[in-house]
């Protein structure tokens, strides 16, 4: 095996390694969208679960499922765009260059 790819594999290695810790790390960081003007909140982690959803006892007055729905949809929706990007954010800072992608079912 040369010098090179003894070093490129080790490179790789360390990566992968900071790779792996920031999934674990992405577990318990959590991101927060509103909709509706804050009727409903929903809180994701990095890994793209939604881990709380919280609806407004104001939106229960208005008695309008369809609204409602809409609220729950729009928030969870932009929770998970903003967990996606806190993790192309960190995984930026470890490869360098945008657009790394992960698999996310561990």
């Amino acid at each position: 095996m040369s010098k090179n790819f003894g070093q490129l594999l080790s490179q790789a290695k360390k990566i992968q390694d900071k790779l792996q810790k920031i999934q674990l790390e992405m577990a318990n960081r959590t991101v927060e969208a509103q909709s509706g003007g804050g009727m409903v909140s929903c809180t994701a982690n990095g890994k793209q679960e939604v881990v709380s959803l919280k609806i407004s006892d104001e939106i229960w007055e208005e008695k309008d499922k369809e609204l409602l729905e809409d609220l729950v949809v729009a928030a969870v929706n932009e929770a998970l765009n903003k967990s996606k990007e806190m993790m192309q954010e960190e995984m930026e800072k470890v490869t360098g260059f945008g657009g790394a992608q992960m698999p996310f079912g561990m």
